[in-house]
């Protein structure tokens, strides 16, 4: 069975939410945020001390985009349910720049905002920075902004990862402070987004 490693609402939200969606069996592990300082008995599992730690047979990995584009593609088969866009689709260009958009673009300010204003110690924290990296998240939302503005439901049409790995920055806009600074597209998209049943059922299975 697949193996999860995850704190609530961290990034590995977004393998919780492609497991769930793909409907596959896996077991989940709950950790305080962040493990490597408040559970170092992770770091026999993983060195790195990051969320998510993912276990499939021989295989582990730890970056959350990637682990949700192995499922998709392990996984997904070819059906309307499949979660990805395969090669010689149109649209697959697409979906693999909001796969990774998501993290490196998207996530990446986002991590030195919640750094500068709720992880460091208080004497360590930076209004100025986190100012910055905040706004930086927002201006670069405007790819996705402008992706949905004709009426499309998700990002590339059909729901796939690439939608759980960008919605997942939503989520943590959210509970940062500064999701009511996006557009009006990507707020109707989020919405969208959380009304999903693999969505719901991720939730319920971290709070457990």
């Amino acid at each position: 069975m697949m193996k999860l490693w995850h704190c609530r609402d961290a990034r590995s939200f977004r393998v919780l939410w492609a497991l769930e969606e793909l409907g596959l069996p896996y077991e989940l592990v709950l950790l305080p945020f962040p493990p490597r300082w408040l559970e170092p008995e992770f770091l026999a599992i993983n060195p790195l001390g990051t969320i998510p730690f993912f276990m499939d047979g021989d295989v582990r990995m730890t970056e959350s985009a990637g682990i949700c584009q192995y499922l998709a593609e392990r996984y997904g088969g070819d059906g309307a349910q499949a979660l990805r866009v395969l090669p010689g689709d149109a649209r697959y260009g697409d979906y693999l720049n909001f796969l990774h958009q998501s993290d490196a673009t998207l996530t990446f300010p986002q991590t030195l905002v919640l750094r500068y204003t709720r992880l460091e110690k208080p004497e360590n924290r930076n209004p100025k920075v986190a100012s910055d990296y905040r706004r930086w998240f927002v201006a670069r939302t405007v790819w996705a902004e402008n992706a949905l503005a004709d009426g499309r439901e998700f990002l590339c049409g059909e729901f796939t990862v690439a939608d759980i790995a960008v919605a997942y920055a939503l989520l943590l806009a959210e509970n940062l402070g500064h999701l009511g600074e996006v557009g009006p597209n990507l707020l109707a998209y989020w919405a969208r987004c959380q009304a999903r049943e693999g969505f719901v059922r991720a939730k319920a299975a971290q709070a457990g």
